[in-house]
């Protein structure tokens, strides 16, 4: 019977822990949401139209034979102001001159930017710090500081009325914030990739070319387009470095278009405008697709 009393003994009831209080979840909200969402719109608004306005001014103006500085509906459209600015002399040759220069300016500035990163990024000297804060220091002088002395040399060079030389000094002007850009896009590229080169025997200047490089072509492709955009819309230094009207570019010969004693041919102006603004939209479209995506470093230091 005691055995039997025991297999039958009932299981000692468990003792639950008691469940801890939930605690309501406390929304944080603004003391007036609406209020502020319509302020938010209303300055966003705001903005838009202030873009919108002139874009739409440059639109209209060209389509327009009677184009005037207020934004209004052409009467009857027409494509004569692109027929008349879009000759050899008065379009296409400034277009050319603009595209040399800021071209050029944009491939030596990268060029030359990226053999002075890379020792910056990869070598932990005494002066690092000190020399990107002097990089950094003369990305900010204002050009307009060093035109007279840089006339001056250009004149005893006899450099002067130059595409080269105006290449040149665009590309020095530019190369300050292409350094520090480049150097921290630069970083970001993992060093065990260049050690595994150098233990098959690549040199330092192999592994930047075949590695490094790229791998940072997206970081490549924004100061390449950041350069050429500050070199395309530059109308100060053409405007001082380049005397023959054959060698000016199109943000120099735009202003032939503004007549003495205030006369402007406003729909000559919209429609040289638009073809101006063209190239650039179409080469930051080409170098964003040669540019490859932003993720050109996934799996490559896996394993």
């Amino acid at each position: 019977m005691a055995g039997a009393g025991a297999g039958t003994r009932a299981a000692a009831p468990v003792a639950v822990a008691p469940a801890a209080p939930v605690r309501p979840r406390l929304r944080v909200t603004s003391p007036h949401p609406r209020g502020a969402s319509i302020a938010a719109n209303l300055a966003l608004l705001v903005v838009g139209v202030a873009f919108l306005v002139p874009l739409a001014w440059i639109v209209l103006a060209s389509l327009d034979g009677d184009a005037t500085v207020s934004v209004s509906l052409p009467e009857a459209p027409t494509l004569q102001n692109f027929r008349d600015v879009l000759t050899y002399e008065l379009t296409l040759l400034p277009l050319w001159n603009s595209l040399v220069v800021s071209g050029g300016a944009a491939l030596v500035t990268v060029a030359v930017a990226t053999l002075a990163a890379y020792p910056l990024s990869r070598y932990r000297m005494r002066f690092n710090r000190s020399f990107l804060y002097v990089i950094l220091f003369g990305s900010c002088l204002p050009i307009t500081a060093i035109m007279v002395p840089v006339y001056a040399l250009f004149v005893a060079l006899g450099m002067l009325d130059s595409l080269t030389g105006t290449v040149l000094f665009l590309a020095a002007t530019s190369l300050p914030m292409a350094v520090w850009m480049l150097k921290n896009f630069m970083d970001s590229v993992p060093v065990s990739l260049e050690e595994a080169a150098w233990v098959d025997g690549a040199s330092a200047m192999t592994a930047l070319r075949r590695i490094v490089v790229p791998l940072m072509r997206p970081g490549i492709a924004v100061v390449f387009i950041f350069v050429f955009t500050q070199a395309w819309g530059n109308f100060f230094v053409p405007f001082v470095l380049l005397l023959d009207p054959a060698r000016q570019p199109a943000a120099v010969s735009i202003y032939t278009f503004f007549g003495t004693n205030g006369a402007v041919a406003y729909g000559q102006l919209a429609a040289f405008s638009i073809l101006y603004a063209t190239p650039v939209l179409v080469l930051y479209l080409l170098v964003q697709r040669l540019a490859g995506g932003s993720f050109a470093l996934a799996g490559s230091v896996k394993g």
